[in-house]
């Protein structure tokens, strides 16, 4: 995982690269991997995501929150762009402010800071990457920002809800079911045969193996076309239903 202090200033720094490459678009113009969203209501999302996240921080929430009043994508300020930057700043600051250990609600593992932090630029990463394509334009991230959203993800993938047996759905665990996931700086074994899936940074033995860079990967469990190629040998079908069912807490947008 990143440190603390880097994922805290990696928000506003995501979220300003996003900014600028929608301060010069119509907010109308539709997002493709965001199906059913224009650009405003992507930065709309985004921006009232973190405003609930900072709320919760701030407020040392101990049970859930509701989102209601961050979640209505029809009604974002026609100054859409300073009011996204300055929402990202603001939750910067009150993370920092909270600092690594500080307990509060979190709907995943963790039940600290730590969490909102990682959710929060991740959250900006990805959807980074959809305005881009949305305007036909580059985003460049750090690869250690990127391979810690893989990273987040397959901790996500580790909840009962992504191996469990149910509503009709096989589950996803299984003898010699391994999964090998490589960039050209790293490894990942994700290990689905014990009680439950674990994975490790090595290089080993898999079923189905995948290989590209670290941005493909993420983009590829987010469910978003990749930058360039993936290359998978082995089990692809066993690869298809990871992703599916790792993917349960994502909305039909993908976000």
């Amino acid at each position: 995982m990143l440190p603390f202090d880097q994922l805290c200033a990696e928000i506003p720094r995501q979220t300003g690269t996003l900014a600028s490459l929608a301060e010069d678009f119509d907010p109308t113009l539709p997002v493709p991997d965001c199906p059913g969203w224009n650009l405003g209501q992507l930065l709309r999302h985004i921006g009232g995501y973190h405003r609930w996240m900072e709320t919760i921080v701030r407020t040392r929430a101990a049970e859930p929150v509701s989102d209601a009043q961050f979640s209505d994508l029809s009604d974002y300020p026609s100054a859409v762009v300073p009011w996204l930057t300055e929402g990202a700043a603001r939750l910067a600051e009150t993370l920092t402010t909270a600092g690594p250990e500080t307990k509060v609600w979190t709907p995943g593992p963790g039940g600290t800071t730590v969490f909102w932090a990682r959710r929060a630029l991740h959250e900006a990463v990805v959807h980074g990457w959809d305005a881009a394509a949305a305007a036909e334009a580059e985003l460049d991230v750090p690869e250690d920002v990127v391979a810690d959203g893989f990273e987040e993800w397959l901790e996500v993938a580790a909840a009962p809800e992504a191996y469990e047996p149910q509503d009709g759905r096989s589950g996803l665990l299984g003898p010699g079911r391994r999964l090998s996931f490589h960039t050209p700086n790293h490894d990942w074994l994700v290990d689905l045969t014990g009680s439950a899936p674990t994975w490790r940074r090595a290089d080993e033995p898999a079923s189905v193996v995948v290989h590209g860079s670290a941005a493909d990967l993420l983009r590829f469990v987010y469910q978003r076309p990749a930058l360039g190629r993936l290359e998978i040998s082995g089990d692809s079908a066993l690869l298809d239903l990871w992703r599916e069912r790792t993917g349960f807490w994502l909305t039909e947008d993908g976000s």
